[in-house]
C-alpha cells in the first residue's frame, strides 16, 4: 500500500506564455479558486498543428488572433493579411505570440480564450457537487 497522496486530476490545460500580464492573472485566479491546471507554455513548447486545427474548427482563427499584441503590430501588412485557417495556423506556429492568451482546454471539452473571471467561474466545482 502506498502512502502517496492521490494527486486531483488536472481538470484544465492553460496554454499560454508565463510572464504575459494576462496569463499572470489568469493562473492568480485559477489558483485561488482551487482549479487543478497544467500549464503548457507555448513559447518555450510550442504547440502542434493538430491542436490549433481543432481550436479554430471549435471558435474559429479570428478568436484566436491576437491582434492588439506588439507580435502583430511588428508584422508586415502582407503576414496580417489572413484568410484562410490554414494560414492563421502557420501564422501561430510560427508566431505563438500572436495566440490569445490564455487558451484554456477542460477534461468535458470547454475552451476559453482570454481571462474573464465570469467565464472562469464555470470550472469550479461548487462543494459537495460530483466532479
Amino acid at each position: 500500500m502506498s502512502d502517496a497522496i492521490p494527486q486531483k486530476p488536472h481538470a484544465v490545460i492553460c496554454y499560454g506564455i508565463k510572464n504575459c500580464d494576462t496569463m499572470k492573472k489568469a493562473l492568480a485566479w485559477l489558483d485561488a479558486h482551487g482549479v487543478a491546471y497544467h500549464f503548457h507554455d507555448y513559447k518555450k513548447a510550442g504547440i502542434d498543428s493538430g491542436r490549433l486545427h481543432a481550436w479554430c474548427g471549435a471558435i474559429g482563427w479570428k478568436t484566436l488572433i491576437n491582434t492588439r499584441g506588439t507580435t502583430w503590430r511588428k508584422l508586415p501588412p502582407e503576414r496580417q493579411d489572413i484568410t484562410t485557417q490554414s494560414a492563421a495556423v502557420q501564422l501561430m506556429k510560427e508566431f505563438p505570440s500572436v495566440i490569445r492568451r490564455p487558451v484554456l482546454e477542460t477534461t468535458h471539452g470547454q475552451l476559453l480564450v482570454g481571462f474573464d473571471p465570469d467565464l472562469y467561474a464555470s470550472l469550479v466545482t461548487p462543494a459537495g457537487a460530483p466532479q
